[in-house]
């Protein structure tokens, strides 16, 4: 016990400041790198507005077009269903809430455990589905590499730990505790290293994609 204890502490204090410091420097290099790059200025006369394309773009493209629905239902459905979980057992669980306030200074009102823990459920069905989808689907394994699957098991593994050590399933305690927040500084390291930084990147290539459309004057 006084084993899981210490490797508790050790991951609450050591291990995350590393991390979350690896993750903060990471983060603000590769943003850096890429608002660098710039954009060529365009000589063409400008047809139209930028910013309110810009927006309708990052706005219609979070929803599925017919067409990708109709080619990719489960990509689609277990995108949203992981999606939608992942941020309700992220940003809506009281200790992870907690957890938030002492790291940044504030907090927000959560949900209560069970809806939380549904939540989670959801998420991991999603990733499963996604997995089983990418490893069946033709298309989806050609076009898959390492660095996906890596991607995938960085992100399933803070929601299976989270789940185990929730539920109690893991004995001792601390030590399924701290294999969660282990799994979750994992996560940080190679956060801005891998694909997992389109969650910064998405949406400010979303907007550029429109921001031109409207610029030129054509539908976004």
């Amino acid at each position: 016990m006084n084993d899981a204890m210490d490797f508790l502490l050790w991951a609450r204090g050591t291990a995350f400041d590393v991390a979350l410091t690896i993750f903060i420097i990471g983060v603000i290099i590769r943003l850096f790198e890429i608002l660098s790059l710039g954009r060529p200025r365009s000589l063409a006369e400008p047809k139209g507005n930028q910013l309110l394309p810009g927006m309708k773009s990052v706005i219609s493209r979070t929803l599925p077009d017919n067409g990708t629905f109709k080619r990719q239902p489960l990509t689609v459905i277990a995108g949203y269903l992981f999606h939608i979980g992942l941020l309700i057992s992220l940003l809506l669980f009281i200790p992870h809430i907690e957890l938030f306030n002492a790291t940044v200074g504030f907090g927000w009102p959560g949900l209560p455990n069970p809806i939380v823990d549904a939540a989670t459920v959801i998420a991991i069905t999603g990733l499963l589905a996604a997995l089983w989808n990418r490893l069946t689907n033709p298309v989806m394994k050609l076009l898959s590499d390492k660095e996906d699957y890596l991607v995938w098991l960085l992100t399933f593994l803070p929601l299976l730990t989270g789940y185990l050590a929730y539920h109690r399933m893991i004995e001792p305690y601390p030590l399924a505790l701290g294999l969660h927040i282990l799994s979750i500084e994992l996560l940080l390291i190679l956060f801005p290293f891998t694909k997992l930084m389109h969650t910064f990147t998405l949406f400010l290539a979303r907007w550029y994609n429109g921001a031109m459309s409207g610029f030129r004057g054509v539908q976004s």
